[in-house]
This record gives structure tokens, sequence and C-alpha cells, in this order.
């Protein structure tokens, strides 16, 4: 059996591939999988099972259908018996059609956008926690006859990755506790605001024994983070430093990382590092909680308007962003110290 596997986007969402693709692949060592995704994910998928393999495309190789024709047929040569579909957008529908036209099994994540929309939905919210994205990835494999338990437990799991290659950024950990911080994300509704996020920042800067680095991506975040280090001594930027390689390395050095609900949060899951996460117009119900780690860990407030979003990109119709602003400091301060302790 040959199984491909489509997920093009986002970061968090195919992060959150990973550890499905880990447990089938080590449960059935003969089948033979591929993942078909965009090129600069590879970091993510390079420390799984032999049987995997990562075919990574540029998508603006592929546009419309004659380009989407010519990659079905670059795909069609691998001779694919099986698809899982994990996405279910516009290109996938396309080529899950030519497979199944082709006479191979194919099957088709189930998001579940109406049981979200209910659950962010203004009034009558039904609110209760759906299922995860590792379950609705889990319950695609099932469907093509392949069932496999969740055991996955981190991508550098059975080996410690090498710091050695970061000492020029980082320098030696030593007996110092490490806080990473990834203090944005893509969406206004899942940003904590930044005076507030500072307050954090200053208290980890005078606490000892602790060490910060932020984490992020793109040219806006990485002169914000620069400003931070430059006003906290000891707090250490690596966004603009580091490839996604080197970040999930670092991250597997971190006693704790500080997240939005953010690509950030599913990067250090992989790397098996605890977690507090920030969630403001979204929430852990919608079933985006970074593998391994637990509601407990979650800062967040009660609202009747939570969830408003399940990706955190609709305006506020309340103007005033309550969610995040009603977060205290001291809050975030509290859950990582829990754990950085």
């Amino acid at each position: 059996m040959k199984l491909l596997i489509l997920r093009f986007s986002a970061l968090g969402d195919v992060a959150m591939t990973v550890p499905v693709i880990d447990s089938l692949a080590r449960q059935y060592p003969d089948l033979s999988i591929t993942v078909l995704t965009r090129r600069g994910f590879k970091a993510m998928f390079q420390h799984l099972p032999a049987n995997v393999q990562f075919h990574g495309i540029d998508l603006n190789d592929y546009r419309g259908i004659a380009g989407l024709n010519r990659l079905y047929r670059l795909l069609q040569a691998e001779h694919f018996t099986h698809v899982a579909d994990l996405h279910d957008v516009l290109r996938t529908k396309y080529l899950r059609m030519r497979f199944r036209m082709d006479g191979k099994t194919v099957a088709v994540i189930d998001k579940g956008r109406r049981d979200k929309a209910r659950l962010t939905r203004k009034r009558n919210k039904v609110f209760r926690p759906l299922p995860t994205s590792f379950e609705r990835y889990r319950d695609v494999l099932s469907r093509l006859g392949l069932p496999c338990n969740l055991t996955f437990r981190s991508i550098f799991a059975g080996h410690k990755p090498d710091l050695a290659q970061l000492h020029s950024l980082t320098g030696e950990k030593g007996t110092d506790r490490w806080l990473g911080v990834a203090p944005f994300a893509k969406h206004p509704g899942k940003i904590y605001p930044p005076q507030r996020l500072e307050q954090v920042l200053s208290h980890f800067h005078r606490q000892p024994g602790v060490r910060v680095f932020l984490f992020g991506g793109g040219r806006q975040e990485q002169t914000a983070a620069e400003a931070w280090a430059a006003k906290y001594p000891g707090i250490t930027s690596v966004i603009g430093q580091l490839d996604m390689a080197g970040e999930l390395t670092l991250m597997s050095r971190m006693d704790v990382m500080l997240t939005m609900d953010s690509g950030n949060m599913h990067l250090a899951s992989l790397a098996g590092t605890p977690v507090v996460s920030v969630w403001g117009a979204t929430h852990p119900f919608a079933g985006f909680m970074g593998w391994g780690q637990t509601e407990r860990n979650a800062v967040q407030i009660p609202l009747p308007c939570r969830p408003c979003s399940v990706f955190g990109q609709k305006p506020c119709y309340r103007g005033d962003y309550a969610c995040l602003n009603g977060i205290e400091p001291e809050q975030i301060i509290h859950n990582i110290n829990i754990l950085i302790q």
C-alpha cells in the first residue's frame, strides 16, 4: 500500500498532522507514506520514521487547472493506492477527484464546520469541546483501513537535538531556566496586547536564573522583538536568526514556551516542550490545542461572547477585545512559574 497525504496549510494545521503521521508510520512499518505540503515545512517531518517521505512543493508552480493537472501527473507516476485529503480545499478537492476517477481509494477530512459555527456564533452558542484536529486526521486514516493509536511524544524522541550549532546565538544553557516567548499571531483576535506582554517580559527579565528568548517571523515582528531585547538586556530575539529546523531545536531546550493560539504553539508541542498558551477570540474547544498540551495551561477568561471565531480573524463586535485585554499579566506569570519551577 502506498499512501499520499495532502495538507498544504496553514503552519499550525500542518504541524498537527505530524503526531498522527508519526504514529501511523510506527504502527504500519511496511506502509509507504508520502506527505505533500509546502516546501518550507520540511523541518517538521525530517525526524519521522524512514517509511515517511516528504514531498515539498511551491504552490505557485501549480496554479490553475493546468498547474494542478501537471501536479497530478507527477503524483500519478508514484502509483499511490490510497489518498488522505486532510485539507479539503479547492486544490485538494480537484486532486482527490482525479485520484478517485483513476480508481484509487480516497478519504477526506470532516472539518465539522457546522459544529464550529454553532460554537462561535453570537447567540445561543453550543458550548462544548469538539473533536481535535488530531482526531479528525486519525478518522480519515481509519476510513482508509488504517486505524492507529496516537502514540507520538516528540519529533526528537529517542535522540537529543544538537544545540552546539546554536551556541554562537544562545551560549551554554548551564543551570538557567529557559523561557521561550512567541508573542505574535496571524490574526488580531489571538494577540495579547504588546503593552501587557511587556510586563510579562519585564518580570522574567528580573527573575534570577531565567533567560528569555523571543520567537516569531517577519520583519514587523523582528523589529518589535529587537526593541524589547534592546530594552531588557538578557532577553534574546532569535527572529530572523534561525530557520525552522533551528527553531525546533532551540524550542526543544526551552523549559517552558509562552505562545498565543498560533503556529509556534504547535512547533513547541512537536518539540516536546510544555506550553502556556494565551487564548482570546478563539477557544481550545474548537480542537486546536497543541499536541500533549492541556487546557490547564491555557490562559483565558470566561466571556459569553467567546469564542467568536475559529481562527481569530473576525473583528471584535464589542470593539474592545475584552477577551485579551481582560487577561492580567499576573495570570500568565503565575502559569509560567508553575511550570518553570
